[in-house]
């Protein structure tokens, strides 16, 4: 099948931080765009811009083409793909379904062989880049399943995504997207950490960033969440409530499937843990300063 803007009608399921502006691009770009949410307000925007209501996933799929899922937790995934009416049972033969949410390797395995027995073509697609990377269209997608799906899929993400990799099989999406969130974890630990040092130091944590901001400790976090954290902005561009799922399933991996020591791995998440059990679970990553400040009194 050949995706293309004009001929190719696209379910997208999920309308959240980085959902939404993601169908936007979709939209924008001229494809049919069908799309569901569990609350139907999320859509508004896109239904006044052409976009078509789906009341049920069961009527987005067999509807469409394409299907995109963005949503939270890999337990919606299953719910979406396994459940009564779920995609894997309603899409049409041909259909090629994208998972987008960081989710199990597992799980995104035991799609892509359920796809493939009902006539169906998957793959995994986590992205990197959080809600600015999703507004710009500048995300970065790693793919898992058949090289020839992800070629089909090519001018879809290229809607979205600034940087798109074929990672291998099935599940390989959704390990390259847990090592991405191994390395920012550690990245975020830096970089409160850095801001705690300078503010106990007596330094001004923006002056500061004047100077580390361009230097060898650069980083989109430092770029991007720093001047937010700093200015006491914990909106979300990510959940924390999230990037604790991401680094749980991370956590899983290394120990149970890969057998592998991963401290740093540990101690971001049993961090983010402590944040979420302090009521910050619907802040954004950068919220991890409060833990700093509040300690620091």
């Amino acid at each position: 099948m050949s995706v293309a803007a004009g001929s190719t009608t696209v379910g997208f399921i999920g309308l959240g931080v980085m959902g939404a502006p993601m169908a936007g691009h979709v939209l924008r770009a001229g494809f049919d765009l069908l799309v569901h949410a569990r609350r139907a307000g999320q859509a508004e925007a896109l239904l006044q811009s052409g976009a078509r209501w789906a009341a049920t996933p069961h009527a987005l799929a067999s509807g469409a083409d394409v299907v995109v899922t963005m949503v939270g937790f890999p337990s919606d995934v299953e719910t979406l793909y396994f459940g009564d009416g779920g995609l894997i049972e309603s899409a049409r033969p041909g259909t090629l379904l994208v998972d987008m949410t960081t989710s199990s390797p597992a799980l995104a395995r035991r799609i892509g062989e359920a796809a493939a027995a009902r006539g169906l073509r998957a793959v995994d697609a986590p992205v990197s880049g959080g809600d600015v990377g999703a507004r710009e269209a500048r995300l970065s997608i790693m793919i898992g399943g058949r090289a020839e799906d992800a070629r089909a899929l090519e001018p879809l993400f290229r809607t979205f995504g600034k940087t798109i990799v074929h990672q291998g099989d099935h599940g390989a999406g959704q390990h390259a997207k847990l090592a991405n969130q191994i390395a920012i974890g550690g990245t975020m630990l830096g970089l409160v950490e850095a801001l705690a040092y300078a503010n106990a130091a007596g330094l001004d944590a923006g002056t500061l960033l004047s100077s580390i901001a361009h230097g060898a400790a650069a980083s989109s976090a430092m770029t991007n969440l720093a001047p937010r954290l700093l200015a006491g902005d914990f909106s979300p561009g990510f959940y924390v409530k999230h990037f604790v799922k991401d680094l749980e399933l991370a956590l899983r991996g290394a120990r149970d499937e890969l057998g592998l020591d991963a401290p740093l791995l540990e101690l971001a998440a049993a961090r983010y843990r402590e944040l979420a059990e302090a009521g910050y679970a619907n802040d954004g990553t950068q919220a991890l300063y409060r833990l700093y400040r509040e300690k620091s009194g």
